[in-house]
C-alpha cells in the first residue's frame, strides 16, 4: 500500500475544518469536505452531466430576480465541517471574482445533477445537510432515458427537513423561490437531436 502525500493528512487532531480548503493548492478541483473528511471526485463527468447543469445556469440566469444570480461548482460553507459544491446554487450575495466560498445565509436554491459517484451523498449526505443548514429549497436531477427528471424539496421549517413538492418532466414550472418555468428537455437537446439522427 503506498503512502499518501503529506498534504492529505489533516492539520490537527480534531481533523479538516471547511476553512482548510482555502489553504489547500494541492487538492483536486472538486474538493468537498463532509463531516471532516475530503472528498474527492475521482470518476470522469459523462457530457450529459455537464449539458445539464450548464443548461440548469444558463436558464436559471435568465430567470432569477434582480439581487440573484447562479453560480455552478462553488462551495457553500454549511459549519465549520461541511463544506459541499453543489453543480448549481442561486445566491444573494454581492459578486466577488476572488469568492471560493458562499455562506449558507447566501444561498437561496442548491442544485445537485445526479452522476454514478456522487448518487448516495446528493439523495441522502447532502439531502440531510443542506436541510439542517436551512437551505430553504433542494432540487435533485436525475437521468430517466436520457432525459432530466428534477426532484423538488422544500425545507420543513418545524422539523428541519425537506418535504417533496413535485417531481417534474418535461417542464419545471413552479412559484418559488422565484416564478420558475424551465424546458427540461432543451438542457439535453444535443443528445435528443442525435438520438433522432441514428433511429
Amino acid at each position: 500500500m503506498s503512502e499518501l502525500p503529506d498534504w492529505m493528512y489533516p492539520p490537527r487532531a480534531e481533523g479538516w475544518f471547511a476553512d482548510d480548503l482555502d489553504y489547500l493548492p494541492q487538492a483536486p478541483r472538486h474538493t468537498e469536505l463532509i463531516d471532516g473528511a475530503l472528498v474527492f471526485m475521482m470518476s470522469a463527468q459523462r457530457p450529459w452531466h455537464s449539458w445539464v447543469v450548464s443548461g440548469l445556469n444558463t436558464a436559471l440566469e435568465s430567470i432569477v430576480p434582480e439581487g440573484m444570480w447562479p453560480e455552478r461548482e462553488i462551495a457553500i460553507k454549511l459549519d465549520p465541517l461541511n463544506r459541499p459544491e453543489p453543480d448549481v446554487m442561486v445566491v444573494t450575495a454581492d459578486p466577488d471574482p476572488d469568492r471560493t466560498r458562499y455562506d449558507v445565509a447566501d444561498v437561496v436554491l442548491v442544485v445537485e445533477v445526479v452522476a454514478p459517484e456522487s448518487a448516495h451523498r446528493d439523495r441522502t449526505v447532502k439531502f440531510r445537510k443542506y436541510a439542517e443548514a436551512g437551505i430553504q429549497h433542494y432540487w435533485i436531477v436525475e437521468e430517466e432515458d436520457g432525459l432530466p427528471v428534477v426532484h423538488v424539496f422544500e425545507l420543513e421549517e418545524v422539523t428541519s427537513s425537506y418535504v417533496s413538492a413535485g417531481i417534474f418532466r418535461g417542464t419545471l414550472e413552479r412559484p418559488v423561490p422565484f416564478p420558475v418555468v424551465i424546458d427540461l428537455d432543451k438542457l439535453v437537446s444535443r443528445w435528443k437531436r442525435a438520438k433522432s439522427a441514428g433511429d
